[in-house]
């Protein structure tokens, strides 16, 4: 059976998940040796896979294992309330690269039992378990028993909250015997001692350590920390450079070999400088340490790798954004100070993914725009991608489920969502990732790391702003991306609807607002609710909904945080945006929250949303040479997770 007479883009749902399926749209056009690059580059991209689970939580691995033992071991009883536990529990262990939530960064809670875990360990093959330095199956249990049962033991995985040691109440593992004084002290030096106007990410490739009062990195490379699966990655990068599509490809590509050889963050930043200036071919990647949203302290980035291949139909939209770039900025409603003289190198296109990994995967982004580092944008510039197929089969599972229905306050703004609510959403996506990551700059001598754990929820704020600002302006309609001057407002009624009440399914009861990206679209919501009266919160039927009374004033908020914002982030004013997203952006109404639980909670669907990956077998000839790639999209989730950790287990 043909691959396209079985895809279906839902697949499976359990706990708060449901897992889809995206489809890769014109992968039967690419000739032979892209097909061939795409494959490369996507083994490359799933050898990733154990660094990011050891990232998160330096137990996870071998909790993984031990469960994936369990699971597979032919004499336990899978006929049990017990083992259905177990399975859903694993199940959200692969989904979120660990024991931790992927969005709240909260630990899981078994809902099997401690004695049934030692009995069932008790009863598989001691050798397949993943004990440490000739423990017992006993002594095995003794250690992670606490990691995984008692909720008081590394009970998040980042947590952000004001006053308090982030690296010693955060599970994830990037730092090991150090406080966060000493380690912001640690970079704060090395800023010092090697400053200068084009820095490297200090930080962003190690885990630092402290021993007896002395720190040191443990730099992530071929020859450092992480390098058996770090090999396995370059070994697959090496054989993707032979098949590249042109000579600068190529080159970008063995850069990176050169950087993970090494663990040098200036040949990082030569990687970086030549991979945004390289539009060669169809074929493009992301394979490394880049996002730090995974560390409070915003310094370590943890491993993803994405594969993709250009949406050549859709690009034409990003294009367009692209080349008008300059105007945007020249135009944009913050202090002249703060905007760039000239924009530089500001390249997006629309993409389809071909391969999540990593961070990545199984939920993975809509958008991205890198390099992340602030000398090089400001200098080179920066490349942004939107990808179609994600979005695609985000949009075809949402469809007719009854949100908007539930939620939205009435029929004629329903209507508006529904006439423009796909195409606001894309360009939005567009305007954020092409344009706002890459607007703005710092003044000179500001750190870039000056707002600390606050500079992620600062920049998604910066970005989603400065979207926000210009889905109004009549230039969209003149350049053909809206279709009318209307057509802004159903993205503004959405965005401040989720800002305000629906991104609270995704916060547990009691709990406040933790992960970057929710808290920024709290804050924008939050001070347009506080500081005007366009934004209400009205009752009917008993049921709370938003109103806007005048989408032309809500722009001008807008523009005003806009403004502020961008000062902030120019000035590096950290009490400042200590204020702002604290007053703003991190406290829930119990109430409310209460209220919109329970609406969606009727409605019977999973908040959160991940990606099963289509499997790519290489057809062979007689010589072993591949003459094809072919796609499977059948491949059911506990299989591809378990198929993975056995062949792509490089750390454990």
């Amino acid at each position: 059976m043909q691959a396209d007479m079985v895809f279906n883009h839902i697949d499976e749902r359990f706990a708060d998940l449901q897992l889809l399926r995206y489809r890769l749209t014109g992968f039967e056009d690419l000739s032979l040796s892209q097909k061939q690059l795409v494959y490369y580059l996507s083994k490359a991209t799933l050898y990733g896979r154990d660094i990011t689970f050891d990232q998160y939580g330096k137990y996870n691995l071998r909790i993984r294992k031990a469960l994936e033992v369990v699971y597979t071991d032919l004499n336990v009883n899978h006929d049990t309330d017990q083992f259905r536990a177990l399975e859903v529990y694993l199940k959200r262990i692969w989904f979120s690269n660990g024991i931790y939530h992927h969005y709240g960064c909260e630990k899981f809670t078994p809902e099997f039992t401690a004695d049934y875990l030692r009995q069932q360990l008790h009863a598989v093959e001691a050798r397949r378990l993943p004990l440490a330095g000739g423990q017992t199956v006993d002594e095995f249990c003794d250690e992670l028993f606490p990691v995984i049962f008692d909720a008081t033991v590394l009970p998040k995985r980042v947590n952000k909250a004001d006053g308090e040691d982030l690296i010693k109440t955060s599970a994830c593992n990037f730092y090991e015997g150090v406080t966060q004084k000493q380690a912001e002290e640690f970079y704060a030096r090395l800023k010092a001692e090697n400053g200068g106007q084009e820095p490297p990410s200090y930080g962003l490739n190690s885990t630092l350590v402290g021993s007896g009062g002395v720190l040191r990195e443990e730099v992530w490379s071929a020859h450092g920390r992480y390098a058996n699966a770090i090999r396995h990655i370059v070994y697959w990068l090496n054989k993707a450079a032979g098949v590249a599509e042109s000579e600068q490809q190529r080159a970008v590509i063995m850069k990176l070999i050169a950087y993970y050889e090494t663990g040098d963050l200036r040949l990082f930043d030569e990687y970086s400088i030549q991979w945004l200036q390289c539009h060669d071919g169809r074929i493009d990647f992301i394979n490394g340490f880049i996002e730090v949203y995974g560390d409070p302290l915003g310094l370590k980035g943890t491993w993803e790798g994405l594969v993709e291949y250009v949406d050549e139909e859709a690009t034409h939209r990003t294009e367009l954004i692209a080349r008008n770039a300059q105007w945007f900025e020249d135009h944009s409603p913050i202090d002249p100070r703060f905007r760039k003289p000239v924009v530089k190198g500001v390249s997006a296109r629309v993409i389809c993914a071909a391969m999540l990994g990593g961070e990545e995967y199984p939920s993975t982004a809509i958008g991205i725009n890198l390099p992340n580092a602030d000398w090089i944008r400001a200098n080179y510039g920066s490349k942004s991608i939107t990808i179609s197929n994600i979005t695609d089969a985000y949009n075809k599972a949402s469809s007719g489920n009854g949100f908007k229905e539930e939620f939205v306050i009435d029929k004629a703004t329903l209507e508006l969502i529904d006439r423009y609510g796909d195409t606001c959403d894309n360009l939005h996506t567009d305007l954020h990732e092409c344009l706002g990551h890459g607007s703005g700059q710092l003044l000179p001598g500001v750190d870039p790391d000056a707002l600390k754990a606050y500079g992620n929820t600062i920049e998604e704020a910066r970005a989603d702003l400065f979207g926000l600002y210009y889905m109004a302006d009549p230039k969209l309609t003149e350049l053909g991306l809206l279709p009318d001057a209307e057509a802004y407002k159903s993205h503004y009624y959405t965005y401040i609807m989720n800002g305000l009440l629906t991104q609270l399914i995704r916060i547990a009861p009691g709990a406040s607002i933790e992960e970057a990206h929710m808290r920024n679209r709290a804050l924008i919501a939050r001070w347009c609710f506080e500081n005007s009266e366009v934004v209400r919160l009205v009752k009917r039927d008993g049921k709370t909904y938003l109103q806007i009374t005048d989408y032309v004033q809500l722009r001008s908020l807008f523009a005003k945080l806009l403004a502020e914002i961008q000062r902030i982030k120019s000035e590096g004013d950290y009490e400042a945006a200590r204020q702002l997203v604290e007053r703003y952006a991190v406290q829930v109404d119990p109430a409310i929250h209460h209220e919109i639980l329970e609406r969606y909670q009727r409605l019977n669907l999973a908040p959160y949303k991940g990606f099963i990956n289509p499997q790519m077998l290489p057809v062979l000839d007689a010589e072993g040479h591949i003459t094809d790639i072919q796609l499977n999209y059948s491949e059911s989730y506990a299989h591809q997770m378990l198929r993975y950790s056995s062949e792509y287990a490089t750390l454990i």
